[in-house]
């Protein structure tokens, strides 16, 4: 037979998507595990509460752009990071709601007709998330904010315990707790079966729109199958020998750069041993005052500043301590060395925030760092600050680096220019 070609595509509202990988498709798009391609990653952290934008946009664009307050943190990886700035998404909004179309590009998220699509890494993961036992992680710092969601547009919810993403990661069980995975693993797929029969029978007796309700069951009861199928054959295997010691987890909420810490390593253990290649972490603010030596005041309020120059002053301490915990991630992931390369090499990491100026809630000009995953960084893109190139336009030339055969996602209007491999 011949194969499918993987450009072969299924198109909806906002988004043209790549058919996941099918055995019809091979050799075309050869499995990871075959050693045929290299491995490919993708992170995206999202600071929630945002920058202040006079500390972090560089005045001047290319590769000898200037280093400001905050870049000044990152400048160890000036030639492993690329600055982007003038993007956003044009019908973006919605304030500290802005996390939920952050990487799904789904227009207005503050109104109450809002109806999310899929966000970039779960695409992703359709694609490259059978080769990992978990096909994605998501994360957060605290409570049920997650930017990352199905194809349905319902959010997967996120895990804030490290220990829990230790366990998950590393931990098999004894005996008695094996057994009970595999019969629930079991009862899962009986029931499964039992409800897509039903459903079926049901297809003849309704109208076009119960239909096509149905055809969005079915396509959610097969990813159920699917996940269900994967963690069977998963569960048999060990999962990987670790030399260091579970984490113990932050209760105090306030310790905010603490958390953060201990979830990005946590990130990098599950990208060093290869459980999975694509995580969502939101980082965020709150209500708190961070134990930063010198700050008084909550995060929250500090990020409405109104330009109170001792507000911000306090803010820029907890904005540079964010920026160094991000640094330290990064160089975790360049002391670490994989196939003739760095782990950082073979990672994407898109450092964004779903607000552009929290002090006025505005959308715009978005903060972006795009590290790691093999592009020719050390420069500055610079877009117009009043006419934002699409965010969405980032996101399909990650998604084509990831090998994802798409031309369009969200509101994208192409690739962004100036990135190059």
């Amino acid at each position: 037979m011949k194969p499918l070609n993987r450009r072969t595509f299924l198109k909806g509202a906002g988004v043209a998507v790549s058919l996941p990988l099918l055995n019809a498709m091979q050799p075309a798009y050869a499995a990871d595990s075959s050693n045929q391609r290299p491995k490919r990653r993708m992170v995206t952290i999202d600071l929630h509460l945002g920058l202040h934008p006079e500390n972090f946009i560089p005045k001047t664009a290319g590769p000898e752009y200037e280093l400001t307050p905050y870049l000044c943190v990152m400048e160890e990886f000036r030639q492993d990071m690329t600055i982007i700035t003038g993007t956003s998404h044009p019908a973006g909004g919605g304030g500290h709601l802005g996390y939920m179309s952050l990487l799904t590009a789904a227009p207005r998220p503050a109104q109450p007709n809002f109806k999310n699509s899929i966000s970039i890494d779960q695409l992703a993961a359709e694609a490259i998330g059978p080769v990992t036992r978990f096909s994605s992680l998501t994360l957060n710092t605290f409570g049920s904010i997650a930017s990352s969601f199905s194809r349905n547009g319902v959010q997967v919810p996120p895990e804030s315990r490290p220990s829990k993403v230790f366990g998950n990661l590393f931990l098999d069980g004894n005996s008695a707790e094996k057994k009970r995975q595999r019969q629930r693993l079991k009862d899962g797929q009986s029931i499964m079966d039992s409800v897509l029969g039903e459903a079926r029978a049901l297809q003849g007796r309704v109208d076009a729109e119960d239909r096509h309700k149905l055809d969005q069951y079915f396509t959610a009861v097969r990813a159920t199958e699917q996940r269900l199928l994967k963690a069977e054959a998963w569960d048999v295997k060990p999962k990987p020998i670790v030399n260091f010691e579970p984490p113990t987890d932050i209760n105090n909420i306030a310790d905010v750069i603490g958390r953060a810490s201990l979830m990005y390593e946590m990130m990098f253990y599950a990208l060093q041993t290869d459980s999975t290649r694509l995580i969502t972490f939101v980082n965020g603010g709150g209500l708190m005052v961070p134990t930063i030596p010198g700050v008084t005041q909550d995060y929250h309020s500090l990020s409405h500043h109104g330009m109170d120059p001792n507000k911000i002053a306090e803010l820029t301490l907890i904005e540079t301590a964010q920026m160094q915990a991000f640094a330290e991630f990064l160089k975790k992931l360049r002391s670490a060395s994989e196939e003739g390369s760095s782990l950082l090499d073979q990672t994407m990491v898109l450092f964004s925030s779903n607000i552009g100026n929290a002090s006025n809630h505005d959308y715009r000009n978005l903060p972006v760092i795009l590290a790691g995953g093999g592009f020719q960084h050390g420069q500055h893109l610079a877009f117009n600050p009043k006419n934002n190139l699409p965010l969405s336009n980032v996101f399909v030339s990650m998604l084509q680096h990831l090998g994802l055969e798409i031309d369009k996602f969200g509101s994208s209007t192409g690739t962004i220019t100036g990135l190059k491999t």
